[in-house]
C-alpha cells in the first residue's frame, strides 16, 4: 500500500526549514522518494542540507514561483519556505538522477535516463517518470530520455523563480543547480495517472506558422509579423505588447497547438514582444503548423483546478494515495489574490489525500495517446494509486 505525508515550513533559517519539512513529511513512513519544493528567497542548498539531516531518501524537486499549496493552505513568506511530499510503498522502486546543462541537451537526457535506471536497481524501462528541468531545453532533454526508455508517460514541470530572472534552482538528492535536468523513474504495479491540460477555450482565430527562429521565436503567422497578427486577434496595439507586457497580456489569451489527433492542445505562452514585431514563446514551435488563439477568464482558471482533479479521480483505477499537482506560475499570476480559491477547490477534491502543488515555468505531460509534450500555462496533475 502506498502511503504519503506532506511537511512544510516557513522558518527563516533555511537549514531548520528543511529539517522541519522533512521531519513532518517522514512521519510514519519509510520513504522511497521526497518531492521537495522551495522558495528562491531561501538558501536552497541549506534547505537541502536540512532535509538530508533527517532522511536518506532520494529527493527531487525545484524552486516554486512565489508559493506552494498543501492541504493546510498556501505556503508563502518573505523569508522563504519549503515543502515536501514523501511516499512510502514497499513494492515501489525509484531511481533518481540528474545532470547539469551542457552543449548537447539530448545527450544529457540519455545519460540521465541510463543513470536513473541504474539507480533504481533495474535494467528495464520504468512504468512512469517525473522530470524537472530549467526553462529552455526541456524538449531536448525529454527526447534524450525517451531515446533510452521509449514511450513511457511522464509528468512534471520546469523550475521557476518569482520574477522570471533566472534565479530558479533544480534539486536532486544533495545537488542544487540552475541549468540542467533531473528525473525520477518509478517502478511499480500500481496505477499512476496524469491529466495534462490548459483548460482554455478555443477561439476562431487561428493561422499557419510561417516562420520560426531558434525553435521559440515566432516570427510570422500567415506571412504577417507575429506580434502584429496576435495584436489583431486580442485587439491590442503591438506597441503595447513589447517586452514583458506580452507575458502578462497573454496569460488569459495564449496560443495553442494541437497534437496530430486533436486530443491535446499544448499551450504556448507568448513571453516577450520584440521591437521587430516577432515574439518569444516558452516552448518549441514548428513551421507550417497551425496556431490557435485560446482564452479563459479568471473564474475559469480557478475552476479548472477542481475540474481537473475530478477528471483525474475518474481516470485512476484505484483510490489515490498521493497527488503531485504541477500548476503553471503564469496561471497563478493571472489568478492573483484569488489563489485561496484554488486551495479551497484542491482541498475539497483531494478528500484527505496528501497533495502538494508547485508553481512552474513550464509543464510536461500527455493526454490519451498523445506523445509526452512540454507546454506552458498548463496543469500537469498526477495521482498515485494507493493499492
Amino acid at each position: 500500500m502506498l502511503k504519503s505525508n506532506v511537511g512544510y515550513s516557513m522558518e527563516e533559517d533555511s537549514f531548520s526549514s528543511g529539517a522541519t519539512t522533512a521531519k513532518n513529511a517522514k512521519k510514519g513512513l519509510k520513504p522511497k522518494i521526497g518531492f521537495l519544493y522551495t522558495s528562491v528567497l531561501s538558501n536552497v542548498k541549506e534547505v537541502v542540507r536540512g532535509v538530508k539531516s533527517v532522511t536518506e531518501a532520494p529527493i527531487i524537486g525545484c524552486t516554486s514561483s512565489g508559493a506552494i499549496i498543501v492541504p493546510e493552505g498556501i505556503v508563502a513568506s518573505p523569508n522563504g519556505f519549503s515543502g515536501m511530499l514523501m511516499m512510502d510503498d514497499a513494492k515501489m522502486e525509484v531511481g533518481v538522477a540528474c545532470h547539469e546543462g551542457g552543449r548537447n541537451a539530448r545527450n544529457i537526457g540519455r545519460k540521465v535516463a541510463i543513470e536513473a535506471v541504474k539507480n533504481a536497481g533495474s535494467t528495464r524501462a520504468p512504468s512512469y517518470f517525473y522530470m524537472v528541468a530549467s526553462p529552455k531545453e526541456e524538449e531536448e532533454y525529454l527526447l534524450g530520455i525517451q531515446d533510452v526508455i521509449g514511450d513511457v508517460p511522464c509528468f512534471g514541470g520546469s523550475a521557476a523563480d518569482d520574477t522570471v530572472e533566472g534565479k530558479w534552482k533544480i534539486i536532486c538528492n544533495d545537488k542544487v543547480f540552475s541549468n540542467g535536468v533531473a528525473v525520477a523513474f518509478f517502478y511499480t504495479d500500481k496505477d499512476i495517472e496524469t491529466i495534462y491540460t490548459g483548460a482554455y477555450r478555443e477561439t476562431k482565430k487561428c493561422g499557419i506558422i510561417t516562420k520560426v527562429e531558434n525553435n521559440r521565436t515566432l516570427c510570422s503567422i500567415d506571412g504577417e509579423k507575429a506580434l502584429v497578427k496576435y495584436g489583431e486577434w486580442i485587439r491590442k496595439d503591438p506597441k503595447e505588447l513589447r517586452g514583458t507586457n506580452l507575458l502578462v497580456a497573454s496569460i488569459k489569451k495564449p496560443l495553442g497547438v494541437k497534437d496530430p489527433l486533436g486530443n491535446l492542445i499544448a499551450v504556448r505562452h507568448p513571453m516577450v514582444g520584440n521591437s521587430d514585431n516577432t515574439m518569444n514563446l516558452g516552448n518549441h514551435l514548428a513551421e507550417k503548423t497551425a496556431v490557435i488563439q485560446l482564452e479563459a477568464t479568471t473564474d475559469e482558471l480557478i475552476d479548472s483546478t477542481g475540474d481537473t482533479m475530478k477528471v483525474l479521480k475518474k481516470k485512476i483505477s484505484t483510490d489515490p494515495g498521493a497527488y503531485i499537482l504541477v500548476h503553471c506560475g503564469g496561471r497563478k499570476l493571472g489568478i492573483g489574490k484569488r489563489l485561496p480559491e484554488v486551495h479551497k477547490q484542491l482541498l475539497k477534491e483531494a478528500k484527505g489525500v496528501p497533495f502538494i502543488t508547485v508553481f512552474t515555468f513550464g509543464e510536461y505531460g500527455y493526454f490519451e495517446h498523445s506523445a509526452n509534450t512540454c507546454g506552458g500555462l498548463m496543469l500537469s496533475f498526477t495521482a498515485f494509486g494507493r493499492e
